[in-house]
């Protein structure tokens, strides 16, 4: 009886069996389309030599990960995003990069666009390998670019014993209001205070004049024997111009947002030589970026800048993080990202502080502008 209602149940078992199996949820699919990331730069714009550099930089990276067959099997895609260093455009150009569903985005560059959209794209699970200098950005994403807080030490080093003053060196400060320029004027300012105690003179620099020549002669009527410039391109070369026409010998020193190829090309060779600059060189006179040099060329059949060779190794870190985490996964890539360790980067080895997503050891020098034009490290600062 027994053996002949067991018999009978087959059937019914089969069909609730199948049906089950019709009604399971299917195991989804690994994703096959591309995957799609944002570059934001100043692409147009005053700034726009940076931008562009900083584009090919990715492009290039691209480029070579796409030859060797994507990143986890698939191809990855490209979409610019141009915030023209305009802190008011920030949020729009962000919200743009997340409609075209990027999963991540290399940059932003400038620090004033930065604190307004990094946010955006961490609450947004958009993962930011960002390039803004600003210690206020500290934990939204990560950078292989140098922070205020890594700038400073070299500049203030080089201002107090670089120019061979036996006492304290008189500095007034020309500063754009930016975030990352009125940030490192701040660090210099409090750095720079002699014995008397005396604040350091600030003098504001507003952005999109056609000419300094009043601003300059305001900062040297004060008898500086430094002139500290923290600005941006265009506005430091126009003050660059004023100093050199000046004819003073107070020493001018530009910060690092002022490295920037036009710069020179506006400024003239001269002038650019009459100034030490914080930075980093062009990539021809990076240690290991002989390979990265070789290919832009070949590339964009173009000379490197600065930025460029930064965004290229902010995307294959990027890279490298998806292909150990075997996703495009916001939490999971930015894991992989903090524990970045001696990744041989074209910029030199990169390990990113687990706790704060920066850079641990950054190449930061102090450059001149040598005969061709060209950013190299000044050899008698190091």
């Amino acid at each position: 009886m027994k053996s002949r209602d067991a018999i009978r149940l087959l059937p019914l078992t089969a069909v609730l069996l199948a049906s089950a199996i019709a009604i399971a949820p299917a195991a989804s699919a690994a994703p096959t389309g591309p995957i799609v990331i944002a570059i934001e730069a100043p692409l147009t714009g005053s700034q726009s030599g940076n931008g562009i550099d900083m584009y090919r930089g990715v492009k290039l990276a691209v480029d070579q990960v796409n030859a060797k067959g994507g990143v986890l099997g698939r191809q990855v895609k490209i979409v610019k995003a141009d915030d023209q260093a305009n802190p008011d455009l920030a949020l729009s150009v962000a919200e743009k990069v997340k409609a075209a569903g990027a999963v991540a985005v290399v940059g932003p560059y400038n620090s004033s666009v930065g604190l307004v959209n990094l946010p955006f794209y961490v609450s947004n699970k958009i993962v930011p390998v960002q390039l803004t200098s600003t210690d206020a950005t500290t934990g939204q994403g990560v950078t292989v670019q140098p922070k205020n807080s890594q700038i400073s030490p070299i500049e203030v080093n080089y201002l107090k014993n670089g120019y061979g003053y036996s006492g304290c060196p008189k500095v007034v400060m020309l500063v754009d209001p930016s975030a990352y320029t009125a940030g490192m004027a701040e660090r210099m300012g409090k750095a720079m205070v002699c014995g008397d105690g005396a604040a350091v003179t600030s003098i504001p620099v507003t952005p999109g004049q056609t000419d300094y020549t009043a601003t300059v002669a305001s900062a040297l009527a004060l008898s500086p024997n430094i002139l500290y410039v923290s600005t941006y391109y265009p506005e430091g070369s126009k003050i660059a111009t004023a100093i050199a026409a000046s004819k003073t010998s107070a020493h001018c020193f530009m910060g690092l947002g002022n490295v920037d190829p036009a710069f020179v090309t506006e400024a003239g060779i001269a002038a650019s030589q009459n100034c030490r600059f914080s930075g980093v060189p062009e990539a021809a006179q990076m240690p290991d970026a002989s390979s990265y040099v070789t290919a832009y060329k070949k590339a964009f059949k173009a000379e490197p800048g600065v930025w460029g060779t930064f965004t290229y190794d902010s995307a294959n870190v990027l890279f490298a993080a998806m292909t150990k985490a075997n996703s495009t996964n916001y939490s999971a890539v930015m894991k992989k990202l903090l524990a970045t360790k001696g990744f041989a980067g074209q910029t030199g080895t990169i390990t990113i502080g687990p706790k704060t997503g920066n850079r641990t050891k950054v190449p930061v020098y102090i450059l001149e502008v040598d005969k061709k034009g060209a950013y190299v490290v000044d050899t008698d600062a190091s």
